[in-house]
């Protein structure tokens, strides 16, 4: 079993899990906080579909390649339990819903977004 789990990249030992700063965005009054927020330091918005592969998939990905010293607010949206708050992000950062979606928030506005694999794309850096 070690010669294909080695052949096939598998791994007896358990992975360490990789924890991000998330906030949970959960209602519609923290995108007022997150745009007054944006005038000092970058936000970050991942919306994520938690009933989808895909969106599952980019999230696992965007996970282990995000740089935890980012000088950023990172933040969760679970569209699918906050319906109202996603549709609300879309109007005041004016950006079409998609999702899996990321959009990063300077000076109250969207500098940044990306769908997909789009998302980890984005030079992150580049917006802290």
């Amino acid at each position: 079993m070690s010669f294909i789990n080695k052949l096939f990249g598998g791994s007896t030992e358990p992975k360490e899990e990789k924890l991000l700063p998330w906030k949970n965005l959960t209602a519609v009054s923290q995108l007022g906080e997150i745009a007054k927020k944006s005038n000092v330091k970058t936000q970050i918005i991942f919306k994520h579909s938690t009933r989808c592969g895909i969106s599952r998939m980019v999230m696992n990905q965007f996970v282990e390649a995000y740089n935890v010293d980012l000088n950023a607010d990172l933040y969760y949206l679970d569209l699918l339990n906050y319906r109202d708050v996603s549709q609300e992000t879309g109007y005041m950062f004016q950006v079409l819903h998609e999702s899996p979606q990321l959009l990063i928030i300077r000076n109250g506005v969207t500098v940044a977004h990306a769908s997909h694999g789009g998302i980890n794309s984005l030079e992150l850096e580049r917006y802290a």
